[in-house]
């Protein structure tokens, strides 16, 4: 028998079905790996007792693909799969890409724009009657009337445009085991509008008790500062324990959105973890080239979820949440073992972390009792006074991973936050250096001016330098030729053209050249996207200048890589707006040279042969 879940007709013979309970449908081909949140759903009801199959990449402009496993009893699951797709579709810039990860053989175009609106809608007309579970990350973020970048326009909730029956926002888990519990029992899918982490609609307010009244979609498509306010009340009820119930007019009915799912327990993210995965892509896709984005997590390890990190721009806070959920040494140390029997592990274990590998518990010690802290950070623009910075857990994990036998090696290239790590002199940096990194540790400082990582919810220039000082002492007592590889994002809400240069100066002085710069993407659902759309810091008030015109952003591009011929013109032009003229010359603290004007190419003196 076929080890993967059925997606023909022949699996499901084969395993003697005639139907499925659940079909799910997703954007991405089929990846039997944890790290694919489709596989951990369809793996966990399969664990409990549901036949389930899977449509991958289905061709919406037909009817086949969506007909060929049959009429689910219970559900059909839709989600774009493990990325947004218009985000998995166009750049920073607008531009389309040219491959996506995936997909089959990296191939773009698999998959429509807003895909699950496109795959509900196709659903509704071919089987009607069937209910439509929504959830993914496409889903999630877009559960209440949101920013769409692309379009550049406030859009209402993909609840209401996709006409699914219940969206699933977060990672889903308790999510989908509740709702599947309540249709096996009959329950009508309409009645289902007690589990949390999902969201569902009414026709008024009058159905729904005990919330928070959110500004309605027409006034928050007009009003930027009624849509920051909206953002404000969506983002700070954002955790399970002290989390309210949220309401929002969409048109013709209401969204409304139950708190946040409790975060996972050890035992249960165990579960999760130590399910069938048959850790690769399905044998169909071999011909194309297999599916890329495996590469990237086939021998890595995920060791927990959620991040108390900060970063506006981030949109862990409105998917896992800020509070820390971890497995036991035991289900990684098992998962390990399974990597070093694949027939292609080489002895490397390429990652062991999450959103933020140095995070293996939550920022302090009553988060479990009373929630997180209510328009609080703990990291940023100061660290908490009530944080526990602890990495003895993380360092005894790695320790024991160490000792396996067939590792070689176990690498950290999940992000470390450095910030935190300055907060304890404890052995884990000695050991990061000596045993995790393969020459080079990415970090993301992702800006240098403080009033850009203020409003990033990063930590200042200062904390860096210090972090900086203090690695490059760790590997000259250990004897080692390591760096540090920084990201640096351009033209964040806030950013204006003397932080850029600001930020070029600094990496002028620390002698970086970064080969990449990350351009700021408006998502939905994060602070950032809120302050960009709006001009408002929406748990401030301030307002905040963000860089919209595609040659300012250019500028603020081209000043992080300066040194690059093609960017010098542009370096010029923007030193020349913020009267920077100094840094244009050949002094050894400029920037870029003087153009060569059209005599001084006349009498360029000759070289003789």
């Amino acid at each position: 028998m076929n080890p993967f879940l059925p997606m023909t007709r022949q699996d499901m013979e084969n395993r003697g079905w005639d139907e499925l309970d659940f079909i799910f449908v997703s954007g991405d081909a089929y990846v039997d790996h944890p790290s694919f949140g489709p596989a951990i759903i369809c793996r966990l009801l399969e664990k409990h007792g549901y036949k389930v199959g899977i449509i991958a990449q289905p061709d919406w402009r037909g009817e086949e693909d969506f007909r060929c496993l049959g009429r689910p009893r219970l559900a059909f699951l839709v989600s774009s799969g493990n990325m947004d797709s218009l985000l998995n579709k166009f750049t920073a810039a607008k531009k389309t890409r040219h491959e996506d990860a995936y997909s089959p053989g990296g191939k773009s175009g698999c998959r429509p724009e807003r895909a699950v609106i496109v795959y509900t809608n196709k659903l509704r007309e071919i089987w009607p009657g069937v209910p439509v579970i929504i959830g993914g990350i496409e889903a999630s973020l877009r559960r209440f009337a949101h920013y769409d970048y692309w379009t550049n326009r406030v859009r209402r909730s993909v609840l209401m445009d996709s006409q699914a029956d219940l969206l699933v926002y977060g990672m889903g888990e308790k999510q989908i085991l509740e709702i599947a519990s309540d249709l096996h029992q009959g329950v009508a899918v309409e009645n289902i509008q007690d589990v949390a982490g999902t969201c569902y609609r009414v026709p008024d307010f009058d159905y729904v008790y005990d919330y928070v009244k959110l500004p309605d979609f027409e006034t928050v498509a007009v009003d930027k500062k009624a849509f920051a306010d909206a953002f404000a009340d969506i983002y700070l009820e954002q955790d399970a324990i002290r989390g309210k119930k949220l309401v929002q007019r969409n048109g013709e009915a209401c969204v409304v959105q139950n708190p946040p799912a409790m975060p996972l327990t050890e035992e249960e993210m165990d579960e999760i973890y130590d399910l069938p995965y048959q850790r690769t892509y399905h044998p169909m896709y071999e011909k194309a080239g297999g599916v890329p984005a495996i590469k990237e997590v086939k021998f890595s390890l995920v060791s927990q979820r959620g991040c108390f990190g900060g970063c506006n721009f981030c949109a862990i806070v409105s998917h896992q949440g800020r509070i820390i959920q971890r497995r036991s040494h035991a289900s990684i140390l098992r998962e390990a073992k399974l990597l070093t029997e694949l027939p292609d592990f080489k002895g490397y274990i390429h990652d062991v972390g999450g959103p933020t590998a140095n995070f293996r518990r939550p920022s302090c010690d009553e988060q479990l009792q009373r929630g997180t802290c209510r328009g609080k950070e703990c990291l940023s623009p100061t660290p908490c006074k009530n944080i526990v910075a602890d990495h003895s857990d993380y360092l005894s994990l790695l320790r024991e991973l160490r000792k396996l036998p067939k590792v070689k090696k176990v690498f950290i290239r999940s992000g470390i936050r450095f910030d935190y790590l300055m907060l304890v002199k404890d052995s884990f940096l000695e050991e990061l250096c000596k045993y995790h990194i393969s020459g080079q540790l990415k970090i993301a400082p992702e800006h240098i001016s403080d009033r850009v990582t203020r409003l990033m919810g990063k930590s200042n220039k200062e904390v860096y330098r210090k972090f900086v000082q203090r690695f490059k002492a760790m590997n000259e007592r250990l004897g080692k030729k390591q760096y540090l590889v920084p990201y640096f994002m351009s033209s964040h809400p806030g950013a204006r053209l003397e932080d850029a240069i600001e930020l070029a100066e600094f990496i002028r002085d620390l002698g970086y050249r970064p080969e990449q710069v990350q351009d700021f993407i408006p998502t939905p659902g994060t602070l950032s996207t809120a302050m960009y759309y709006s001009g408002i810091h929406p748990l401030t008030g301030e307002a905040v200048y963000t860089a919209k015109n595609p040659h300012e952003k250019r500028m603020q591009r081209a000043l992080m890589q300066y040194w690059i011929p093609g960017n010098r013109p542009l370096v010029r032009e923007a030193l020349r707006l913020a009267h920077r003229t100094d840094l244009i010359g050949f002094d050894k603290k400029c920037l870029v040279h003087p153009e060569k004007t059209a005599g001084q190419e006349k009498n360029k003196p000759r070289k003789r042969r």
